[in-house]
């Protein structure tokens, strides 16, 4: 059995109402698979404007040992993982949508990667995009872009089916307050000494809602955020490269 001592999971629920039971749930049932220390994470990201945040009190009351932060005054965008980050306490951290686009069925890839690889973070990739046709042609574009332009260690940066060393989280500071925290969160860890490695996942399309970015609010933040995060940690690098 491919298992990790502790295993923290946690989503990012905003306007989730339909998958929220889904993602509960499989959470507990492959979780309990591959660690015997199982923690389960539910972040209510934003002012849903359905049922999301009653639908974890459910599940609440079916799991007295799930934990919900609520964060329902949200102003950051997906910047709102960080609290996850902040109240995952298990050894190993795993995070996905709680729009159920991925499956936790591949979380048995990433562990297994692990245990080959012996890395630091376990990141999935997509093949397959089932998104809109301009999500997957910016995406793609971005994908591309961002791995040569930000020297990436890995390909697919805006593939939310992670799994960290909670030891690498706890050297962090995110800042920011936006979706370019993922840029942030990547080159952060990989200053911080983390060995990478990845592993394909499959990506399904939306069986709830829609997503909160439009393509053009969506680049337009890229655009915006990804370059202050870039000055910001050539800054640092510079900093810390003029008190050697």
């Amino acid at each position: 059995m491919y298992g990790l001592k502790s295993l923290s999971i946690f989503f990012p629920f905003f306007n989730d109402e339909g998958t929220v039971e889904r993602s509960i749930e499989e959470a507990y049932r492959y979780g309990s698979r591959v660690t015997s220390d199982l923690e389960v994470i539910a972040i209510h990201g934003g002012a849903s404007r359905d049922k999301t945040f009653e639908k974890l009190l459910i599940e609440k009351k079916k799991h007295p040992d799930l934990k919900i932060v609520d964060k329902h005054k949200n102003k950051e965008g997906y910047a709102v993982i960080k609290y996850g980050f902040k109240h995952a306490t298990k050894d190993w951290v795993f995070y996905t949508d709680g729009d159920l686009q991925y499956h936790l069925n591949d979380l048995i890839k990433l562990i297994q990667k692990q245990r080959e690889k012996q890395a630091d973070i376990v990141n999935g990739y997509r093949i397959a995009r089932r998104d809109s046709f301009l999500r997957v042609l910016f995406g793609s574009m971005y994908r591309f872009l961002s791995k040569h332009i930000f020297y990436l260690p890995i390909t697919d940066l805006t593939c939310d089916f992670r799994l960290i060393k909670r030891s690498f989280l706890k050297k962090l500071s995110l800042e920011s307050t936006s979706s370019s925290i993922l840029l942030e969160l990547i080159k952060s860890l990989e200053k911080k000494g983390a060995t990478f490695a990845q592993v394909q996942v499959k990506h399904y399309p939306r069986s709830y809602g829609s997503s909160s970015y439009n393509v053009v609010s969506l680049v337009k933040e890229r655009l915006v955020g990804d370059l202050r995060v870039w000055v910001r940690l050539l800054a640092d690098r510079n900093k810390g490269n003029s008190k050697r």
